[in-house]
């Protein structure tokens, strides 16, 4: 028997021993990096990603204990770009040597540092830090954010990591970020995990997106830890990739998450359809939104659930868009605006646009504690249906000096900021809203435009059952409803 043993256990370790045989190694310093803080490696990383590339696979490793300073670069099919632990790679802050636009013919919205294209088979790896060292792209520090550096045509400011066209791609345990715009962006993706990466940005950096789901298909994003300025996880479908079609089958869970704007969100961007969404066991702390649709151009928003989170809200200055609102739905005509990306924000040739619908979308079994409550609202009715509350628990308390009552519905044609009122539940025209099972408490600190458990106005077919909580004033009704 106990040589039985010996054999079956010899076997097992010879297997290993080929396993780790198989996998070629290629390490950058081989390759003429230097990791000295310093120069630009950018050259030696290609070099090695290349011969592995070309070798049929394998290993790129950027080995610990330096800090490798790179402008631009990009990985190929088979590659697993493994950044040990203690390492970093670091974007050069040398904004002449980003030439590359992140949306292609769009040269205002950033560049691209790490980029990929038509890959298959692509891992990032390892517990080293990828690092967009977004700072040194930005102008003087104010108190609520950084001010933007003007650009003439090509905005240069880096995006870290862009893939397009990519399928078997896997994220696993690094810790990226520091963006000077967008962090991560997969545009047309099919087969993605990211996995116990931790993505922490500055909190004061605008554009900062941590994880963008652009126009990709069968994405899950588990445990992972996010702060960004601008918003944690974002799904949309943007004009400039409208070839890959619909953005589907999207899992998010056991995350935590801080955003200045919306922690995770769908839209603004969305030319066609997402659909299929499950976002599960998240904590959103400390941020302006929690979760969000913030619908605005001809595509549809279907068959989205958020169930098992607990999200506290706050206000911040007005360069964020949102007013602490933990749950937000709006579905308006996108604003025309002479800005620097106006061009691509409407379909070719049309100088405005028209908001798609948003149905079918649950929300179950979350608490919301914060300075605002849930806002649902669209142009008409019919653009907004079937939205279902189950067991959601809404406390609010005041916490900062900033003024509220007011709920923010930017970018849109109609007025940006809605006034007067603050509400566990604020409707205002949509289709087919069931509240079961909710409720809506009132901390300490009431100020005078704290007022009903549920205010509704225009909503064709409202349902509440099992409402527990009444308004924040004695002479107030719990419910107020306006047709």
């Amino acid at each position: 028997m106990k040589k039985i043993v010996r054999y079956v256990l010899g076997c097992c370790l010879l297997l290993v021993g080929h396993a780790g045989m198989s996998q070629q190694v290629f390490n950058v310093q081989a390759f003429g990096a230097k990791g000295d803080g310093k120069s630009n490696d950018a050259a030696a990383f290609q070099k090695a990603i290349d011969a592995c590339h070309k070798a049929g696979g394998g290993r790129v490793l950027v080995p610990a204990s330096k800090t490798f300073l790179c402008g631009p670069f990009q990985l190929k099919s088979n590659v697993e770009f493994h950044v040990a632990a203690n390492a970093v790679v670091k974007a050069s802050p040398d904004e002449q040597l980003y030439k590359v636009s992140a949306f292609r013919k769009n040269p205002g919205e950033g560049t691209i540092w790490i980029g990929a294209e038509k890959v298959e088979n692509l891992s990032l790896t390892g517990t080293g830090t990828i690092d967009g060292n977004g700072i040194a792209f930005m102008g003087a520090e104010e108190a609520d954010a950084y001010v933007l550096k003007p650009f003439h045509v090509l905005d240069p400011r880096p995006h870290v990591l862009t893939i397009i066209g990519g399928k078997n791609i896997r994220i696993r345990d690094v810790h990226i970020g520091n963006s000077a715009y967008w962090t991560i962006h997969l545009i047309g993706c099919d087969d993605v995990v990211i996995s116990g990466i931790t993505l922490k940005n500055s909190l004061k950096v605008r554009n900062s997106d941590g994880i963008d789901i652009d126009h990709s298909k069968n994405v899950r994003i588990s445990d992972c830890y996010i702060e960004s300025g601008d918003d944690c996880i974002c799904l949309k479908n943007r004009r400039e990739f409208e070839e890959f079609g619909v953005c589907e089958n999207i899992v998010v869970t056991n995350c935590t998450m801080t955003s200045r704007s919306c922690a995770i969100k769908i839209g603004s961007e969305n030319m066609d359809t997402i659909r299929q969404v499950l976002v599960n066991n998240c904590i959103i702390k400390n941020s302006n939104r929690g979760v969000g649709i913030q619908h605005r151009d001809e595509g549809v928003v279907t068959d989205v659930v958020f169930s098992n989170m607990i999200i506290e809200s706050r206000l911040f200055s007005d360069v964020w868009w949102g007013k602490a609102e933990p749950i937000y739905i709006t579905a308006f005509k996108r604003a025309k605006v002479n800005h620097k990306d106006a061009n691509w924000r409407f379909p070719a040739g049309a100088t405005e646009g028209r908001v798609g619908v948003v149905r079918n979308i649950t929300f179950s079994n979350i608490k919301c504690v914060g300075e605002n409550g849930v806002f649902v609202s669209a142009e008409t009715a019919d653009k907004i249906k079937d939205i279902f509350f189950d067991g959601v628990d809404v406390q609010l308390h005041k916490t900062t000096s900033l003024p509220g009552g007011l709920y923010d519905r930017r970018p849109c044609e109609a007025d940006g900021f809605v006034t007067g009122s603050t509400s566990g539940f604020y409707f205002d025209k949509a289709s087919n809203i069931r509240l079961r099972n909710c409720s809506v408490s009132w901390g300490t600190q009431l100020p005078a435009y704290f007022n009903y458990a549920v205010e509704s106005y225009a909503v064709a077919d409202l349902l509440i059952q099992n409402l527990s909580g009444t308004a924040a004033k004695a002479t107030l009704p719990a419910v107020k409803e306006v047709q």
